[in-house]
């Protein structure tokens, strides 16, 4: 339950960045001196070249980004159903870090100097669709697979009846144990098509969270594993019929 306040930061400090983005964007307006010094800071500043269609993927993905920290906030008031289980607080001050970061990130892919003043062209492009569908698809399947976790400790009436844990079944679980991870990493993969494939910055984010969520998923693929003699020996950790 801790995480909801990882999400909390994120619509907050993620909505800002946005809301910056947008008023920069589309309403010629200046970011705030201290972004702006920030992407000095960064060398981001140097360039020159107008690349309006990096500017609007780099929109969108801050969009999608704070979209999906709304949608998990709402899930973890609303949906899931948490053990009495803790969390390092090395952990969380990381993770509360990490979702001020990886906003930062997103702001960063494209220079300050060259939007001061100047409107953005909107041009949707072929991977800005697919990037936004793969997006879709994968958010739908995260959720039903909480929504699966947390049945788990309901009654039929919706009532919480327990805190144990037990072998879940259904969508994308019937061929992982833990398909809100791979989801999770779909997501990120989703937002790396949509800055147009070639962001170097961002697959390095990718990276972070392929390794974060698969070493996740070993672990309590380990535990359902020991805990439950009859578990289904065909089911992968992480990734369907690959690991």
């Amino acid at each position: 339950r801790w995480f909801t306040h990882f999400y909390v930061v994120s619509v907050i400090w993620n909505g800002f960045l946005l809301l910056c983005l947008f008023r920069a964007e589309f309403l010629g307006e200046s970011l705030p001196s201290w972004i702006q010094d920030m992407h000095h800071a960064l060398g981001r500043d140097s360039q020159s070249k107008d690349m309006g269609n990096e500017h609007f993927s780099a929109l969108l993905v801050l969009l999608l980004l704070w979209l999906h920290s709304c949608r998990r906030l709402a899930e973890c008031l609303w949906t899931s159903v948490f053990s009495s289980g803790v969390i390092h607080i090395m952990q969380y001050c990381f993770g509360l870090g990490y979702y001020i970061a990886v906003g930062s990130t997103v702001l960063c892919q494209v220079p300050t100097n060259v939007r001061n003043g100047k409107k953005l062209s909107v041009q949707i492009c072929w991977y800005h669709i697919i990037g936004v569908m793969m997006y879709v698809w994968a958010s739908l399947h995260q959720h039903r697979c909480l929504a699966i976790l947390a049945n788990l400790r309901k009654s039929a009436s919706g009532k919480v009846v327990s805190l144990s844990h037990s072998v879940p079944f259904g969508d994308w679980f019937e061929s992982v144990s833990c398909p809100h991870y791979f989801a999770e990493l779909l997501i990120y993969v989703s937002m790396a098509i949509t800055l147009g494939i070639h962001n170097v910055t961002w697959w390095c984010v990718v990276l972070y969270v392929l390794f974060n969520q698969a070493l996740a998923a070993v672990l309590c693929h380990e535990f359902y594993q020991k805990n439950f003699s009859s578990y289904p020996k065909h089911r992968k950790a992480f990734i369907p019929l690959v690991f």
